[in-house]
């Protein structure tokens, strides 16, 4: 029985640790919206604090706040006129809003199944937001043929040197 009670004290220090290593996260914060109470926030609402999955808040709230940073990013994301790259603005500040739901169900679920549903999507998010901004970046790069590819200069029917 001693050994059973054991690997249990183990396996919940190790959820302890795993989940303080999920929620500080760098780069894992988003802004959220003061005094948000509805998703459906004004473009004109100044960001605040960053998005913190803190038990000083209830889950209703953490939920809120994180749909509330969802939405704000979403509303600010630049539109460009381009499918690809307009997808892409707003799909961050979504995966992102669910990063940030997941780490509040962390913090205050405890079925199981939910927790581990939560965990993959705080990893497959975040490697999806990893992989549109280094798509943003390759977009962003200006294009030039490599050296010693360019073309030679056509010169017009009857031109001569």
């Amino acid at each position: 029985m001693h050994l059973s009670t054991g690997r249990l004290r183990r396996g919940i220090r190790l959820r302890q640790v795993l989940l303080g290593a999920v929620l500080l996260l760098p780069g894992t914060t988003v802004f959220a919206e003061q005094g948000h109470s509805a998703h459906g926030s004004s473009l004109d609402a100044e960001p605040s604090a960053p998005f913190v999955a803190s038990s000083a808040h209830s889950f209703a709230e953490l939920m809120d706040q994180a749909m509330g940073a969802m939405d704000q990013g979403m509303r600010a994301a630049p539109m460009h006129g381009d499918p690809d790259q307009d997808f892409v603005s707003m799909m961050i500040p979504h995966h992102q809003g669910a990063v940030d739901m997941a780490k509040a169900l962390l913090l205050n679920g405890t079925d199981p199944e939910m927790r581990n549903l939560a965990l993959s999507i705080i990893t497959e998010q975040q490697n999806e937001i990893r992989l549109m901004r280094a798509w943003q970046q390759r977009q962003a790069e200006p294009t030039t043929p490599p050296q010693g590819s360019a073309a030679a200069p056509v010169q017009p029917e009857g031109a001569t040197r």
